[in-house]
């Protein structure tokens, strides 16, 4: 019923490996047909299905890195969530569906993978109360961690965006100051933050400069989150002497498991992140293209959501 555009939808360097397919993995629906032996899920409920799922088995599930777990990189559901049905194998109707409550929109479900992997970031950066932290792109996923860093309890939430209608976006979703990128992100980041860095820097873009901006604008003891990369041929040289006497950690998060999904729904189906107002478009299966083109260009857009029934 309806699928979201992800950024990494239009990554061309992560996606082409994998041509010929048929993307979309923020995807809800109704079930209009069980399989033997399906016993918690019937014809007619409203579901969110999860494209990867983990094993729970193997050594990396064992020690908490779900996303790392090689079923989750192999699981998928056939064909895709820009399409009008899904086939969902038994490991992710065992693993990765999700009732969506009365409450709760096929639109609004669509936030659920999107969330999971915010929500699997900050417990990673280890975002708390009274932290100032600085979300470096305030597209789809910046404007999420804004929400959840202020619903976390960070005292100060800073976003960076080079364009000005994300940037304006930022600032309605809870951004406590904005900055454009091309200016001097870490003086005006001292300027409002009493004089110091932040002790929470998430990088929510693949451009090259943010990452530069990232390493001049933690603090000592801080962490940088990469919640999105550069491509794979951009080197990333790291400051190491630096970091190594101020005790930075630089970390990664991918995915979301099961357990960032569930929480994911219970923060949407309790309305305490605004994802409704993020949707700037909604278009037909038909106009995918068109919807591929908006997010690329990422001009006056927040979250396209693609309805294969419309």
């Amino acid at each position: 019923m309806a699928c979201g555009i992800c950024g990494s939808d239009v990554m061309e360097w992560y996606r082409i490996k994998k041509a010929p397919r048929v993307l979309g993995h923020e995807a809800t629906g109704v079930i209009v047909e069980v399989g033997e032996g399906v016993k918690h899920y019937k014809v007619g409920d409203r579901v969110f299905v999860s494209h990867h799922v983990p094993c729970n088995e193997c050594r990396y599930c064992l020690s908490g890195h779900h996303t790392a777990c090689e079923t989750l990189h192999t699981t998928n559901f056939d064909p895709g969530g820009f399409s009008e049905y899904v086939r969902v194998p038994k490991i992710n109707v065992e693993r990765g569906v999700f009732i969506l409550p009365d409450n709760v929109s096929f639109e609004e479900g669509t936030f659920i993978e999107p969330l999971g992997c915010v929500i699997r970031g900050q417990r990673i950066a280890q975002v708390k109360p009274g932290h100032t932290v600085l979300v470096l792109g305030s597209g789809p996923a910046g404007l999420l961690h804004i929400q959840l860093a202020k619903l976390k309890g960070a005292e100060r939430v800073i976003a960076t965006d080079i364009n000005e209608y994300r940037l304006k976006a930022a600032k309605k979703f809870g951004a406590d100051v904005v900055i454009n990128a091309k200016e001097n992100v870490p003086a005006i980041l001292r300027e409002v933050n009493e004089n110091r860095p932040a002790d929470r820097v998430i990088i929510c873009t693949g451009a090259l400069p943010a990452v530069h901006q990232a390493w001049q604008c933690v603090d000592r003891g801080g962490i940088i989150l990469f919640f999105a990369v550069p491509p794979p041929d951009v080197k990333v040289t790291i400051p190491i002497t630096d970091f190594w006497r101020n005790e930075i950690t630089v970390t990664t998060s991918y995915g979301a498991s099961p357990m960032d999904l569930a929480e994911a729904l219970e923060i949407i189906s309790a309305h305490k992140i605004n994802v409704r107002d993020m949707i700037t478009h909604r278009l037909s299966l038909e106009e995918a293209g068109l919807g591929f083109k908006i997010v690329a260009e990422a001009k006056e857009c927040i979250k396209v959501i693609i309805e294969p029934h419309r």
